[in-house]
């Protein structure tokens, strides 16, 4: 079965697609796009895992319960250049950053933490091309979020400022504890958001 893609999508700017032209496509376009190095990547229907995992991250009691300051976003972009535009599934951003309510991207120096819930169409970009774009446009942080038999494992990684790549600082099975520049405890069975 081939689909055929819109007249706006196909064959795109001659120069390749900019961060800023995410807000102005047409209103047929898919409702989760990113930009990765000038190309459009559509989303495609997410996972249960997915869903509830994202859930179980932003929930207030359960969740990342960032200090005062700091405010916890989700499937919001980050412009980090010209061509990118990525859209993790979770964001630890400061407060003010959401002031605006017209904002659809935030920029690199708003952001603390990004969380990526990977997916199977999603599994190389979140493992790979993702972190180092993150890292190169040095934000702090990077949660990855996968799904290991039937449980939830959580990469957790820290910048190291040095040589702007993120080291790993646990792997997290069952619960993830660690420290982001406050304490964090999840417990990690999303299954508990079901009933």
């Amino acid at each position: 079965m081939t689909t055929a893609f819109p007249e706006w999508f196909y064959p795109g700017p001659k120069d390749g697609w900019t961060a800023d032209m995410l807000d102005d496509l047409p209103p047929d376009a898919p409702r989760r796009v990113e930009l990765i190095d000038g190309s459009l990547i559509m989303m495609s229907p997410q996972t249960q895992f997915h869903m509830l995992m994202i859930n179980l991250l932003i929930d207030r009691e359960l969740g990342i319960r960032p200090p005062e300051g700091l405010a916890v976003a989700r499937e919001m972009s980050v412009t980090l250049g010209l061509r990118q535009r990525p859209e993790p599934d979770v964001l630890v951003v400061k407060r003010e950053a959401m002031e605006d309510l017209s904002k659809t991207s935030y920029t690199p120096d708003e952001v603390h933490l990004v969380v990526e819930v990977v997916a199977p169409d999603s599994e190389e970009r979140d493992r790979s091309a993702k972190p180092i774009k993150y890292s190169n446009a040095g934000i702090k942080f990077l949660w990855r979020v996968e799904l290991e038999e039937r449980d939830a494992v959580a990469y957790t990684y820290e910048l190291d400022p040095a040589v702007r790549a993120y080291v790993p600082t646990g792997i997290h099975r069952g619960r993830l504890r660690t420290d982001i520049g406050f304490d964090v405890d999840i417990d990690l069975d999303f299954r508990k958001l079901i009933g």
